[in-house]
């Protein structure tokens, strides 16, 4: 199987592999999905009760889903505030934001205890905008936090941007110091052999094939089987085998290129630190220096799936690796001639607000679920453990009760008109920002129809048109 660029450097060092599940096993709590999710629930769970029997089966290896496949940005939710607002209320949303800013940190400090080498560093975020029609997308969000005397993100002169991120290309833009950027698939087999120190028994290459519904709950293996008092379900993108979570989010690939390694060549152009980069287009760009000194650099908005059906499509190569090379070269046209060495693909569990969600699947308390971070899952996976650990052992704490629990659920339209008209809505986004970085005006129907995208980072209503 070809992996990310990521998990062939982590497999590098250490490849070990957890048993496949053989036979038919009880344990208090199983959980389903070794991404970070269902790792972070699983450590949280030890380290609450080391007397805990915690079982964890993964269908490939731990960290081969999103985990280990993504940017490796680790950020907060306040970009997102007024959203949480409109979810939780004002305090709830102060709240799991100041923890989603705090997991930044903590994660930093959770590598360094339990030494795990996963390249972290702490160089902040900039949200940029790389065309005219993109600056002053982060107005609102910034506008919102002032009002509840809130500054998480500071304002930076065009002269700043261009030199933090080492291109003129890059016109405008604010910096958040709260992030950071890390080596995702190195976290992910770092957290794995964590869980495994405090005694958690890790099942790879056993993909649940059944969730029996019945009491206690079961999960079916090809295999085996796991009888538990609670199932927690860290599924991300693949939920959506399970009816419960067709409507609840899109699932849509995000595609990535690594650069050669030029370390010299970051240095002059300025990029000399771990600054963690993205614009401000729906379909969005995002990008990062690595430890050896290449680029990664990402692109949103890619292939839809029909019915959240994750297959062949989200594995392997990008198909779009010429599409994300050509955004790489024009956002840094010095260095159109180095190389690209890597490129791989992955879904995106892409809800309707941009938040995850968090719940008792059918009401029932024996087994939960989280999932649809929406691109943006490496830190707040973080407080999603904690949430997760805390409805599993039937805690009446902050994490049980939080907001992004009890907040309401939007529903995607079913099929086939979700893909039929995401089809047509991701093409509308597309025609307008090559517009708009063309400098030209995009037509009314077409930025009509773009504005029925689901939520991203900023709504797409507020994005500016100019000619």
């Amino acid at each position: 199987m070809l992996r990310s660029y990521w998990l062939e450097e982590a497999l590098a060092t250490a490849a070990d592999r957890a048993p496949q599940l053989e036979g038919d096993i009880r344990a208090d709590v199983c959980i389903v999905g070794g991404g970070y999710t269902g790792l972070w629930t699983a450590i949280r769970l030890k380290e609450h009760d080391p007397s805990l029997d915690v079982v964890l089966i993964e269908s490939d290896i731990c960290g081969g889903g999103a985990s280990g496949r993504n940017g490796g940005f680790i950020l907060s939710w306040w970009a997102k505030f007024s959203t949480l607002k409109k979810l939780c209320g004002h305090a709830e949303a102060l709240r799991l934001a100041q923890a989603s800013a705090a997991a930044v940190r903590e994660i930093g400090t959770f590598c360094d205890r339990h030494e795990i080498d996963a390249h972290y560093r702490y160089d902040g975020w900039l949200w940029a905008a790389t065309s005219p029609a993109q600056i002053g997308a982060w107005d609102s969000v910034i506008t919102e936090l002032e009002q509840h005397g809130l500054k998480p993100f500071t304002a930076l002169s065009p002269d700043e941007v261009a030199q933090r991120s080492g291109s003129p290309t890059h016109l405008s833009g604010i910096f958040e110091p709260t992030a950071a950027i890390v080596q995702p698939a190195l976290l992910a087999r770092g957290l794995r052999r964590v869980a495994l120190e405090h005694g958690v028994r890790i099942f790879e290459r056993s993909p649940m094939v059944v969730l029996e519904r019945r009491t206690p709950p079961q999960v079916r293996t090809a295999r085996g089987s796991v009888t538990a008092e609670r199932v927690v379900l860290a599924l991300n993108a693949w939920a959506a085998r399970l009816r419960e979570f067709r409507r609840k989010f899109i699932v849509i690939s995000s595609d990535i290129v690594a650069t050669a390694p030029i370390p010299n060549r970051l240095a002059e152009i300025g990029w000399r630190d771990g600054l963690a980069i993205s614009d401000s287009r729906l379909l969005v760009n995002y990008y990062r220096t690595t430890h050896d000194g290449r680029i990664a650099f990402g692109k949103g908005g890619g292939t839809l799936a029909f019915c959240g059906r994750v297959g062949p499509a989200f594995e392997g190569a990008s198909p779009r690796a010429a599409e994300v090379t050509a955004s790489l070269r024009a956002l840094y046209p010095s260095l159109a001639d180095v190389p690209i060495d890597s490129s791989w693909t992955g879904p995106i569990d892409r809800t309707m607000s941009g938040m995850p969600i968090f719940g008792q699947l059918g009401k029932r308390p024996d087994i939960l679920y989280g999932l649809g971070y929406s691109g943006n899952g490496v830190g707040p996976s973080f407080v999603g453990g904690r949430i997760l650990a805390s409805l599993a052992l039937g805690l009446k704490d902050e994490w049980a009760s939080a907001g992004l629990v009890k907040a309401p659920i939007s529903n995607f339209p079913p099929e086939p008109a979700r893909f039929v008209g995401g089809f047509i809505v991701r093409a509308a986004v597309a025609r307008k920002e090559r517009a708009e970085d063309a400098s030209r005006r995009p037509d009314a129907v077409t930025v009509g129809i773009a504005r029925l995208a689901p939520a991203s980072l900023v709504p797409i209503k507020e994005t500016r048109t100019k000619h």
